[in-house]
């Protein structure tokens, strides 16, 4: 093995290693600053993105907290997905994360590699020897930051020797000569890192390097940012149609922008150039400050045409969107104190609206055990986070409407309906423990026997069909049918008793192995306690 091959195996490693160090770091830091902020993001997403202009402004804000335009945009296309967010707004944040993301290239623009260390060793003495949550989120912190700069001196200590090697040289020139391929480079380098803040780390290396001209590098930075829009797309994938519509949008707002900085190509050199003379700034800080112009000049130039992008990507991506919302539909507060009666009708087919979430996400539970269908998992899960958020609303308009006058019959409803909301979000979290067992069950590659999954099939769809009558008790509030499902209940436990005696003869005959029987009895366990949360809402009607 030559001299050569050392050297450029050396280089490959140490560069991987940068890299793979860097990425950690900023995903450690944007998890212990999101930590600190607390689990407020989606929130601040949801109550503050009235207008465009003010979607911009949170995407700005929970982008430098959470240290990624790339997570920021995949918390909204999610907010989308789930009916919390218009694609107007969702354009707005959109816009606003990529000015967000600029914040860390400025960061890595001050040179602070010299205290990196100490700053690790602090971070790491937070982290392991204080036992409050603020300090070690603080110390997660410190640790990410000071990693992101020592990944960013190893990469560029493995980039040093690409000054003596000639391929490069010449790709440099060609992408001077080529503008096209820097933006080609860019968004392939970014597909694959999957962060743009990486790439544009490497690339200030580069310039500081002197490894590539002003000209060159600038494309190379506007295809960063049409690479990074790929986490989103991915994120919509198996998404709602408005979810795939909102990383559609981010991906156009992207090349639209490096197309027109790419007419102005030399113009915008220029600007970059005069800047840095008036400024005295580093090869680092001016791509930081390419980097925010961009995005900053690009959000305001299209800021106005977010109408006509939401048009656009409509038109691109047609068809009717099914979206879980998560808001109330029935609670209006004006009639508490003006109608009362009417008000808790409202409340009543709020509570049905959550029971009818809770039967969606058991027929979608029940297509993952016979289909081991995983995508369908974030929408079960997008339903129990919905039953828990009109819990929480509905209770508190119950709480609000328990002050009023109510008559003796309403007063019943009043308190059957608190009752009701309680099982119906236990019902909720049953489903959420089949899922959980069933991704288990398909990680640790556990195999029911067709008996196995025959009797939870039919256990399941008898335990739905419960679940069924008891919310249409509940709405119509019909005593028949509530009867039916006490009727129903008695012979879901006898169906538990049997399944569990079957499933002991399996086990004993060395059918069944014992990971699949834990599986099996968990399962059927769960819909025992779901058809009796079913039965309380049908001894509510009753009573």
């Amino acid at each position: 093995m030559n001299r050569l091959d050392i050297n450029i195996q050396e280089m490959i490693f140490q560069f991987l290693g940068g890299l793979g160090l860097f990425l950690f770091a900023i995903k450690f830091m944007g998890d212990g600053l999101q930590k600190a902020a607390g689990d407020r993001l989606r929130d601040i997403l949801d109550k503050f993105t009235t207008n465009p202009l003010m979607g911009v402004l949170v995407g700005i804000i929970v982008t430098v907290l959470i240290q990624s335009s790339s997570g920021t945009t995949v918390i909204t296309v999610g907010l989308v997905s789930a009916g919390l967010m218009k694609l107007r707004q969702a354009i707005g944040v959109i816009m606003g994360a990529n000015i967000g993301t600029t914040i860390t290239a400025f960061i890595i623009g001050i040179d602070v590699g010299a205290y990196a260390y100490p700053i690790m060793a602090v971070g790491a003495i937070c982290l392991f020897f204080f036992k409050k949550s603020i300090i070690q989120n603080i110390g997660q912190v410190l640790f990410g930051f000071a990693g992101l700069f020592i990944g960013l001196e190893l990469m560029s200590g493995g980039m040093k020797p690409l000054r003596d090697w000639q391929p490069f040289l010449d790709l440099t020139v060609q992408m001077s000569d080529v503008p096209i391929l820097g933006v080609l480079v860019g968004t392939i380098f970014t597909l694959i890192v999957q962060s743009s803040s990486a790439t544009v780390g490497i690339l200030q290396g580069l310039y500081a390097e002197d490894l590539i001209s002003l000209h060159g590098a600038l494309p190379v930075l506007f295809g960063d940012n049409i690479g990074t829009t790929i986490t989103a797309i991915l994120a919509a994938l198996g998404a709602s149609i408005a979810a795939k519509r909102a990383a559609a949008t981010h991906l156009l707002f992207n090349v639209v922008g490096t197309i027109i900085f790419m007419l102005i190509l030399g113009l915008f050199t220029n600007y970059v150039e005069w800047i840095a003379g008036l400024l005295n700034l580093e090869p680092k800080m001016q791509i930081a400050f390419a980097h925010g112009t961009f995005n900053v000049i690009n959000t305001l130039v299209q800021l106005p045409f977010i109408g006509v992008w939401a048009y656009v990507v409509t038109k691109l991506i047609p068809g009717e969107d099914s979206v879980i919302e998560y808001k109330p539909k029935f609670l209006d507060k004006n009639l508490i104190v003006k109608s009362p009666s009417i008000a808790l009708g409202q409340a009543k087919m709020e509570v049905v609206r959550m029971g009818e979430y809770s039967i969606l996400g058991l027929e979608e539970t029940l297509t993952i055990l016979k289909t081991a269908d995983t995508k369908l998992v974030g929408k079960v899960e997008q339903l129990e986070e919905a039953i828990n958020n009109l819990d929480r609303q509905s209770t508190d308009y119950l709480i609000e409407l328990s002050k009023q006058s109510l008559s003796n019959h309403d007063s019943k409803l009043h308190h059957a309906l608190f009752d009701n909301i309680r099982d119906i979000e236990r019902i909720g979290d049953h489903v959420e423990n089949i899922i959980e067992l069933l991704q288990y069950k398909d990680s640790n590659r556990v195999r029911l026997s067709d008996q196995a999954l025959k009797e939870l099939e039919d256990m399941f769809i008898f335990t739905l069909e419960t679940v069924k009558v008891a919310i249409e008790s509940l709405d119509k509030q019909d005593l028949s049918l509530a009867q039916q499902v006490i009727e129903k209940e008695n012979e879901i436990d006898n169906m538990e008793r049997r399944l569990r005696k079957l499933h002991i003869k399996r086990l004993n005959e060395g059918v069944c192995s014992g990971s699949a029987g834990i599986v099996f009895a968990d399962i059927v366990s769960n819909l025992e306690r779901i058809g009796d949360h079913a039965s309380n809402i049908a001894e509510t009607v009753i009573s």
